[in-house]
């Protein structure tokens, strides 16, 4: 299985991005997808994540500002970050929850400077 992310880069205090995450391989379900994030000194925390459900979850910080989606034909979800602070700058890691084992990416950075 990989899941590869894409999609960060440098925005002003203020903008927006959109991240996206493809998982490929041998995959038979997935459970759920998500975005966990680490800033520089900080431990790694969830962002965002959706089940095959549809059911989200939302860090309090990104609450109203970010959007997760999902398109389980494609197996792909989606990051809509807006109104993004410099509290925001961090690797953002992608991860796929398939049966039992979780998948992660190799992590993009997103840089919102103060």
């Amino acid at each position: 299985v990989q899941v590869v992310e894409s999609g960060g880069g440098l925005v002003q205090p203020g903008g927006s991005l959109r991240l996206s995450c493809a998982a490929s391989g041998s995959i038979f379900s997935i459970v759920a997808m998500g975005w966990y994030r680490q800033a520089p000194g900080k431990q790694r925390e969830l962002v965002a994540a959706i089940t095959s459900g549809g059911s989200q979850n939302y860090a309090d910080s990104v609450k109203g500002r970010f959007t997760i989606s999902r398109d389980n034909a494609k197996n792909t979800v989606y990051l809509q970050m807006n109104s993004l602070k410099p509290e925001d700058t961090a690797v953002y890691y992608c991860y796929a929850h398939i049966t039992t084992t979780n998948y992660w990416g190799q992590g993009t950075q997103v840089t919102v400077p103060s």
